[in-house]
């Protein structure tokens, strides 16, 4: 067996440890964790960090035992990529080596009164102030409204800065931090995808940006470094929870966002590239070469990747839903209306029609194309014939014409439409959900045999960075993929009939919740 290359992949509902055959891409194992999402009071989404961190020596010491039994040697592994959920925010102590707060999640709503205040300050209230800068509107998604009000809200945080002791990172710094040494001279640093997600990060310059900083009143000294997506950033060191001390010394030369993972991990190098990935949410990335392009349709302009220190910076337009597996497990969970997700597939198979029942699932208001933070759940079109199954297959439509919106926003925008689909994601599995997909889009849907592209795309940064150059990107060493594909199988009237009926559940979702309302804030 030739060289082998680790993916550290943690996601917002689980995390992975996985490893790939350098030169045939191939996955030879892996270990999933799933994790808890806390929610202390309504709209508020925290993870502990400490469980995160402790999730992944758990997945990397199993996948290493299992490889043991395999027969492989984990000696083989020369490099580790790392692959995480974006945006979510933790400050640790840098004496103690801990987090001074529960990490607060992408998809909290926490901020929406921090949004408002700050966005008196702008002129005109003009909520895509920074989007030259940036790429991104202000939105209770970003960072630095996270690290605002952990700022104004955690005493602990206030005192930690004042003392210089202070660590703000997203999730690959933590990680990264504590796996490269920690509090004896841990390596402090993020990568630009997730950098461009903070809203503090000038997209063009490729730095901090001292005026976004100021507007936020955030010190810089506690911003991590930015390196490029694929460099030796440090290696790992003995932990002392594991008991193996497996890998230790093996450099972490990879990081992305997850979403920018899987745009690496389709293989999608080339200007008008794109994929969807159905995760916790569901993300569309189009990459738009060396030049950033600016939407004028809801869609987020964000780095796609920077393979190396003196290789240039690639851009991609992106529309980003923030419920899509999420629905599926609010389903399981909170209604109980089947005890696992795929139960919810076998649901919906069963009728094949949600029967005139739509379901909008704002739990977070709307992402891209609306930015509606004000928007709630809901379903409508009931009628004493609906059941539960009706609902599971309006949850599954809900993902599909969520991804139809942003499709169509990407679309406009590039001028250009797809002519098919690239997808990936643990949702992608679910084979009525990809035939759905592909009759709402009116195009087909290709998804790879190898599902887990975000992890391989983060093997690919690690494997190819100087120094470890294991794994060639240049295209014509790229091993060509398996994949399967769906063709709509409806006809195309009725798939604008029931996307005209989604826009019009869209528009009853919005307006609902105001951050002034008594409900906010208020413990459940």
């Amino acid at each position: 067996l030739g060289p082998l290359v680790g993916a550290i992949d943690q996601g917002t509902s689980s995390t992975r440890f996985l490893v790939f055959n350098a030169e045939t891409a191939e996955l030879l194992s892996h270990h999933q964790v799933e994790i808890k999402q806390e929610f202390p009071r309504e709209g508020w989404v925290e993870q502990d960090p400490k469980e995160i961190l402790n999730s992944v020596y758990e997945c990397v010491e199993r996948t290493c035992e299992k490889m043991n039994e395999l027969n492989i040697d984990i000696a083989n592994i020369r490099a580790i990529g790392v692959t995480n959920q974006r945006e979510t925010t933790v400050v640790w102590d840098k004496t103690t080596g801990e987090p001074l707060y529960n990490a607060i999640v992408w998809l909290d709503l926490r901020t929406q009164s921090t949004v408002e205040r700050l966005l008196k300050r702008i002129p005109g209230k003009n909520k895509t102030f920074s989007k030259f800068k940036t790429g991104l509107p202000l939105s209770t998604y970003f960072s630095a409204v996270k690290l605002r009000w952990l700022l104004d809200n955690v005493e602990e945080i206030r005192k930690a800065v004042e003392d210089k002791r202070a660590m703000f990172g997203t999730i690959d710094s933590w990680l990264i931090w504590v796996c490269i040494c920690g509090t004896n001279g841990g390596i402090h640093c993020t990568d630009v995808t997730n950098a461009s997600r903070t809203m503090l990060f000038n997209i063009h310059s490729l730095e901090w940006d001292p005026d976004l900083c100021k507007f936020f009143d955030i010190p810089m000294e506690i911003l991590p470094n930015v390196r490029s997506s694929s460099e030796i950033y440090g290696l790992m060191k003995i932990c002392p929870s594991r008991e193996s001390g497996a890998l230790t010394g093996v450099p972490i030369s990879g990081c992305l966002g997850d979403q920018h993972a899987a745009l690496v991990g389709q293989m999608c190098f080339q200007d008008g590239q794109a994929k969807n990935t159905y995760g916790t949410g569901c993300f569309l990335l189009c990459n738009t070469g060396q030049k950033s392009v600016f939407s004028e349709h809801g869609l987020i302009t964000t780095i796609a990747y920077k393979m190396g220190k003196d290789k240039p910076a690639f851009y991609a337009l992106e529309g980003s839903v923030a419920i899509a597996g999420a629905v599926v497990r609010w389903l399981r969970d909170n209604l109980g209306i089947a005890k696992t997700s795929q139960e919810v597939e076998k649901l919906a198979a069963e009728v094949g029609t949600s029967y005139g029942c739509y379901f909008v699932p704002a739990f977070s208001g709307l992402y891209a194309p609306y930015w509606e933070p004000s928007a709630r759940g809901i379903i409508c079109g009931l009628t004493q014939f609906t059941n539960k199954n009706h609902i599971a297959f309006a949850a599954l439509e809900a993902v599909c014409f969520q991804t139809r919106e942003i499709l169509d926003a990407m679309n406009k925008d590039c001028g250009i439409p797809l002519s098919q689909l690239q997808v990936d994601g643990g949702m992608t599995n679910n084979k009525i959900l990809m035939q759905l997909q592909s009759d709402i889009l009116c195009i087909p849907v290709v998804k790879p045999s190898m599902p887990e592209t975000t992890a391989l795309g983060a093997a690919m940064a690690a494997g190819a960075a100087e120094g470890v150059e294991v794994w060639s990107l240049n295209p014509g060493d790229l091993t060509a993929v398996t994949c399967e594909r769906f063709e709509p199988q409806i006809n195309p009237e009725e798939s604008e009939y029931r996307y005209a009926r989604w826009k019009k559940a869209v528009m009853k979702s919005m307006g609902w919740e105001s951050s002034e309302g008594p409900s906010n804030g208020k413990p459940k």
